[in-house]
């Protein structure tokens, strides 16, 4: 008797404990879902996407995100709306805005930048806004983002392109940007401070940091097809908490030596210091609750008409869907994350 009562105990106790195990095997066996993550900008504020593909925190919400980087916001756009990735980490609002002119159903889920950060670089000798007038203002691509950085800072230092005859020159990413200012191909160009401030230390002086400026605009955005949002919402889930996750890691302090050592290997920068510009750049610049904003995609929406006047008809507010973050911050996922990550969200 004594016998049987220790085989019913023991059943009784460990029995629940194998099923445990059995699921978590089974959970733990299932298959990653695959899907690529584009970015149309290389500067620090793509770190939380680096970083929560190399510190596997996608693989914990239990996405294989492929992150890879495409030169141009309009190439992005088009290959996203082809289906050749799925989720952007985008910051061509531009293009967005150009997509929806023509009827796309194309949707912002999240902003994680929605103020200006960078700085205008001139080249030695230009030391005042009015020394800008008939000179070379560089960009990556007309109508992008640091097309619309660059036109923003000129409206901030009081100068308008046609009547100041500042050309506007597509010249390349903020890596040829530099180089061309380095070489006198241009006279001014909008960089990231991780750019900005190694230029700064050879003599180039920097005629507005538009961060003080507190100019709104929205960059570093979450962007999809509706379609996709509509079709796999807990993948579209899953991927905006590995994101925040991601920030979380990247704004922790604690982690401040690998999120720097990510910026130097892919942004291939070589001096620490200017990887740490761009680290407090990047500090100033998130949002640690990225909903998106109207306000910020309506003062980019006042410039890109300019290139495109179909833009003008666009209610904004049709672009965002701000249901994803609104889900994670009212559960409390987003704040409990950026507790364990030892981050001030208040």
């Amino acid at each position: 008797m004594a016998g049987y009562r220790t085989i019913v105990l023991a059943i009784a106790v460990y029995a629940p404990l194998a099923w445990l195990q059995c699921i978590a095997t089974l959970h733990a066996a299932e298959p990653l879902t695959k899907i690529i993550i584009a970015h149309a900008a290389n500067n620090p504020r793509v770190a939380p996407l680096w970083i929560a593909k190399e510190q596997g925190i996608f693989a914990k919400y239990g996405i294989d995100a492929e992150p890879i980087f495409i030169r141009n916001s309009s190439i992005a756009i088009g290959a996203l709306m082809a289906g050749n990735f799925q989720v952007g980490f985008n910051a061509g609002g531009a293009q967005i805005l150009s997509a929806a002119a023509q009827g796309v159903d194309i949707r912002i889920i999240a902003t994680f930048t929605t103020r200006l950060t960078h700085d205008l670089v001139a080249r030695p000798g230009i030391t005042v806004p009015r020394d800008l007038r008939g000179k070379r203002v560089g960009v990556q691509v007309l109508g992008g983002s640091l097309w619309l950085t660059a036109m923003l800072a000129l409206e901030a230092l009081g100068l308008e392109p046609s009547r100041d005859d500042v050309r506007i020159l597509v010249i390349g990413d903020q890596t040829v940007l530099t180089q061309a200012l380095q070489s006198g191909v241009i006279d001014a160009a909008p960089l990231d401070g991780a750019f900005s401030q190694r230029l700064k230390k050879q003599g180039f002086p920097i005629l507005i940091e538009l961060y003080r400026a507190n100019i709104q605009t929205a960059s570093a955005t979450a962007v999809l097809m509706k379609s996709y949002l509509l079709a796999q919402p807990v993948v579209v889930e899953n991927v905006m908490k590995g994101l925040i996750e991601g920030l979380a890691f990247t704004l922790s302090p604690r982690h401040k030596a690998a999120v720097i050592k990510t910026i130097m290997r892919r942004l291939k920068i070589s001096n620490i210091a200017d990887a740490e510009e761009g680290y407090d750049g990047l500090l100033k610049a998130m949002e640690l609750k990225p909903y998106p904003t109207a306000r910020a995609m309506q003062n980019m929406q006042r410039f890109v008409k300019t290139q495109n006047p179909t833009i003008a008809d666009v209610a904004v507010e049709d672009v965002l869907d701000a249901r994803v973050i609104k889900k994670l911050d009212e559960s409390g996922f987003i704040d409990e994350v950026y507790r364990r990550y030892g981050v001030d969200n208040k």
